[in-house]
């Protein structure tokens, strides 16, 4: 199946690759883009070489690419997600990796450990409430730096040789300008963005763990499933 990918311009790198080994072609839309705030990232920089923080969080690989070739190696660094921390590694930063691909589950990974640490937090300038409330709940102390904000593009999405697209972001299904028609598979990257999907009408027929490989599976159980009811 050939799928439109929701991505920010540039940032595609290994979809193609990823989806062709589950069996599909994809190419990406662009609903968002990315601008970025250098007084933003030169303060979160200042505030790692003055040794502000316990831990760092990169919460996607965006924040990463921009800011880890200017870091250098820091003594606990958590990334959300195997692409995040792929940047951080090409970069020799040593990283540890959640788990699953929400942020809301960094805190229960760090445990009691978070008490009384500093944690800086280099990310999009996109509210995320629960994750530090949930910091400063566990008396974690957290201090996020919006490097970035995702403005929308305006363009209409092409899907005119699309089977199926999958929104990667809440923000992206909400700011994207689409046309749904019959026969094009609607997905969910994860539970998150498909929450805001059935809100906003759209009920994605399939959901993936927050992960391209996640939704992926997901689309392939979901075509064996449906292959199985048709005979």
């Amino acid at each position: 199946m050939k799928i439109a990918v929701t991505r920010l311009a540039g940032k595609e790198k290994s979809d193609a690759a990823r989806c062709a080994a589950s069996g599909h072609e994809c190419y990406s839309v662009h609903p968002l883009r990315s601008v970025i705030r250098d007084d933003e990232i030169l303060a979160f920089l200042d505030a790692v070489e003055r040794e502000e923080f316990d831990c760092i969080f990169f919460t996607s690989a965006l924040p990463a690419k921009i800011i880890a070739p200017r870091m250098g190696r820091f003594g606990r660094v958590i990334a959300i997600g195997p692409q995040t921390a792929k940047e951080l590694r090409q970069n020799d930063i040593d990283c540890e990796v959640l788990t699953s691909f929400y942020s809301r589950d960094f805190v229960p990974y760090l445990g009691e450990w978070i008490r009384g640490k500093r944690i800086g937090i280099p990310r999009a300038d996109v509210p995320n409430p629960g994750l530090m409330d949930a910091i400063a709940a566990a008396g974690g102390v957290p201090t996020e730096f919006r490097c970035y904000s995702l403005e929308p593009t305006g363009e209409e999405l092409d899907l005119a040789d699309a089977g199926a697209i999958l929104f990667t972001s809440a923000l992206s299904f909400k700011k994207a300008v689409w046309t749904p028609r019959p026969g094009l598979l609607v997905m969910a990257i994860g539970e998150i963005t498909a929450d805001t999907m059935r809100t906003g009408g759209t009920n994605p027929a399939v959901l993936g763990d927050g992960s391209l490989e996640g939704a992926l599976g997901a689309l392939n159980r979901y075509i064996a499933a449906r292959g199985e009811q048709e005979r």
